[in-house]
């Protein structure tokens, strides 16, 4: 008896709802910023389980092909998104989601500011 007679498409299309919905709880409701990125991680999986899913529906590799393009975004999703939690982590020795508003930002001519439009400009000496 072959899988994929018992487990339909329906079904994998259920179980990406359900993951989708999972991740996007977490990333609307915790503060951490690791679990907001694992949250994310579920989210772009559920995205590529349906479209494998769909494929399998209609009997088309498509979704195949595209779960490959979504595993490239997930893989540079998460370089980049492990390199700014330790930018803020160095920072503010914190990963609470509510750090990043006070840490500072760098211009291009690597002047520090609070604001992301002040060190760009030569700040008036108000003495």
């Amino acid at each position: 008896m072959n899988i994929l007679s018992v487990v339909s498409g329906h079904h994998g299309l259920a179980v990406a709802a359900a993951l989708f919905a999972v991740g996007l709880l977490g990333v609307l409701t915790r503060r951490n910023l690791l679990f907001v990125l694992l949250s994310l991680e579920i989210m772009l999986n559920a995205a590529g389980l349906a479209f494998v899913a769909a494929g399998a529906l209609w009997g088309q590799a498509d979704g195949q092909i595209m779960f490959l393009f979504i595993l490239a975004t997930a893989a540079a999703e998460t370089a980049i998104g492990l390199t700014l939690l330790l930018i803020v982590f160095r920072e503010k020795r914190n990963l609470n989601s509510d750090a990043i508003a006070d840490v500072p930002h760098v211009s291009s001519r690597g002047v520090k500011s609070n604001h992301p439009f002040e060190g760009d400009k030569p700040v008036a000496n108000s003495q």
